[in-house]
């Protein structure tokens, strides 16, 4: 019988069909037997009569996999493969208009082409079926632009190739550039070829602000479709950055002319009670969840993001590696090819695309490498992850010792995923000794840890039990609902831009600490650094007594440029009844990097150092000293400043 299911939605957490993680390894795929189900959908909905004459585009962000949709009954285009790609069908001629509008699909969960299954679905993570992304119309008037890529330099420079649906005769393209502000910058009317469906338009703005993921300033650039008369026939808007890439053999990977360190993390599109499927709030949570994290980058395995997932990157600033899928198999070239078109034209756009993907692992169809670089004149560097390709070694979970034989290696160092975290067991223990190591050498510029959350999910047909499908899921830096574990708070210190050499302040503290600023880009001096001397609660103080703070300030950030060490001088000293300073770095965009603690109190220091030397160490105190017995001799110290007075 025909009941109701939310859309987009997997159905799985719906209550419909069966719970399959992809793979049991080795050769184990599916002892229970391959979920090999159909979903049918069919939605009544009204179109509207002013959308007649106009073109209608039935548009699904994503549906897992095989997808054949109907519209009125009738079949509207080939049956759609793949599982994690936007397609549409022109339902112009379809349609009713003022009228109901029947849209029958029928979703299978498994691909009738092996190569899509062995690409998507056996692989180390949850199986899904359904319409998991948005589905929407698009309207545009009958003559339109139909596509637009854009390339943005560094200098300033900005190309645009623009492409109609139709090509008639005397049409031309108006280009504007406005800033974040609205300000218009550039202006240009280029014609479209008489008998061509394309232009290409070229502009030039004069020092403009520059996009990193530490500087994500964005411009606006508005295109306007005219007829021989000057009328406008549409309009598009494109949001891009002027930044620049360069790989620089044995070296590194520069954006605007600075090599850049890679802080990254690999990412799932994952909830537990929604899947894949993610509302834009919940994309733009996992960005902010990263930044936390002081990381830089992102790696979309193992397939492209929600939209909203890389419209949150290039507002907020992460680098980003957008991934075909492939885990370890692979598609054949044809399904390849057209896959590749569809993600690049969806994604071109985006400055926070650095790098394109071909699949993972052994799961590359070289046959495709020459694909990615015929939809984006950027000409990104295209990786194979777990492989050497492009002038990058990107090389998995190597132990310390092989990674400094992979550094030897003439390639550019990024392992795509390393210190992997199954049950917080490998990011925060590891990556100090890791990080001091690649972030120093100098054919390693980072890498992508594994992985940003457990993908534990809710099963309705447990009563809510999480599964981790025992030790495959439970492999995040941060729990399946994105619970904060210990190796949370390790990368954000140790990946903090901004980082405090000192380890230890006494009560002879002048303010001064030794500071390195590990920006790529930006001044020390863009940060603000909040200090607090604070006293502690005393066990005999009165119950639920708080830490106290007995003198607190700020100031800004040294004149250190990015890459060089100095001082930072906080203008203070520390008071007598100080236990502790604390010091807060903050962004320019008042994030907190990190907050140092610096226990000041000597006296207890040397208690810590001494009371291991004996069991039987005893403390005498009076109003004016301590007195401490250990190991046959007497330690006298003043309770005044902690100094020890005699022995």
């Amino acid at each position: 019988k025909w009941t109701k299911i939310g859309v987009p939605s997997c159905w799985e957490l719906q209550g419909f069909g069966t719970y399959q993680y992809g793979i049991t390894f080795y050769g184990k795929a599916f002892p229970e037997g391959i979920a090999d189900e159909k979903g049918m959908y069919k939605y009544e909905f009204e179109v509207p009569e002013k959308f007649r004459g106009q073109q209608v585009n039935l548009v699904f962000e994503a549906s897992m996999t095989d997808t054949e949709v109907k519209v009125n009954g009738r079949k509207v285009g080939s049956k759609h493969q793949g599982a994690f790609y936007r397609f549409s069908y022109n339902v112009t001629d379809f349609l009713k208009y003022g009228k109901k509008n029947l849209l029958e699909v029928t979703v299978s969960k498994e691909s009738e082409n092996a190569s899509v299954n062995l690409a998507e679905r056996r692989a180390d993570y949850w199986n899904f079926g359904g319409i998991f992304r948005p589905v929407f119309l698009e309207v545009k008037p009958a003559v339109n632009l139909r596509h637009i890529v854009i390339d943005a330099q560094m200098d300033g420079s900005f190309r645009a190739n623009c492409y109609t649906n139709i090509s008639n005769d005397g049409m031309s393209v108006r280009a504007q550039i406005s800033d974040s502000k609205g300000k218009k910058l550039a202006e240009t009317t280029v014609p479209v070829k008489a008998g061509g469906d394309w232009t290409s338009i070229q502009l030039n703005v004069s020092n403009p602000a520059l996009w990193t993921a530490e500087t994500p300033n964005l411009y606006k650039a508005q295109f306007s479709l005219l007829d021989k008369n000057g009328k406008v026939l549409h309009n598009e808007t494109e949001t891009f950055g002027f930044r620049t890439i360069e790989v620089r053999e044995s070296d590194g990977l520069y954006v605007n002319g600075v090599r850049i360190n890679v802080r990254g993390v690999n990412r799932h599109s994952f909830r537990p009670e929604s899947g894949r499927t993610l509302s834009k709030a919940k994309n733009i949570e996992d960005v902010l969840l990263m930044k936390d994290m002081n990381m830089n980058s992102v790696r979309l395995s193992h397939y492209p993001a929600d939209p909203e997932f890389l419209e949150a990157c290039d507002s907020l600033g992460l680098y980003v590696m957008d991934e075909l899928g492939g885990w370890h198999g692979k598609y054949d070239t044809p399904t390849g090819v057209r896959l590749i078109e569809g993600m690049i034209e969806r994604d071109v756009n985006h400055p926070s695309i650095i790098w394109w993907s071909n699949g993972n692992e052994k799961g590359w169809n070289t046959e495709l490498d020459g694909e990615f670089h015929k939809y984006d004149p950027q000409k990104r560097p295209v990786i194979h992850p777990q492989g050497n390709f492009s002038g990058f070694e990107t090389m998995h979970y190597r132990s310390y010792g092989e990674s400094q034989n992979y550094m030897r290696l003439p390639e550019i160092f990024m392992p795509t995923e390393f210190l992997h975290g199954l049950y917080d067991g490998g990011h925060g223990a590891g990556l100090y000794d890791y990080w001091e190591m690649m972030r120093k050498h100098p054919r390693c510029i980072g890498g992508f840890l594994w992985v940003l959350a457990d993908e534990g999910v809710k099963r309705v047909d447990m009563d809510g039990f999480i599964d981790n499908q025992g030790n495959f899921g439970a492999d995040g830096i941060v729990g399946p609902h994105h619970e904060k574990e210990g190796s949370y708070y390790t990368i954000k210190q140790l990946w903090s831009p901004v980082q405090i050499m000192d380890t230890s302040v006494d009560r002879q503290f002048d303010g001064k600490l030794s500071v390195e600023n590990r920006y790529d880009y930006l001044n020390l001096n863009t940060c603000r650094f909040l200090w607090k001397q604070v006293k502690f609660p005393l066990a005999t103080d009165v119950p639920n007594a708080g830490t106290k703070v007995v003198k607190q300030g700020e100031v800004q950030g040294s004149d250190i440029a990015a890459h060089s060490a100095g001082i930072l001088d906080l203008k203070t000293t520390i008071l007598p009844d100080a236990d502790a300073l604390f010091v807060t770095a903050v962004d320019k965009y008042g994030h907190e990097l990190w907050r140092w603690t610096f226990p000041i109190d000597k006296l207890n220091q040397v208690k810590e150092e001494l009371s291991p030397l004996s069991g039987k160490a005893t403390y005498t105190e009076t109003d004016n000293d301590l007195t401490v017995k250990a190991n046959n001799r007497t330690f006298v110290f003043s309770k005044k400043d902690g100094q020890l007075k005699g022995v």
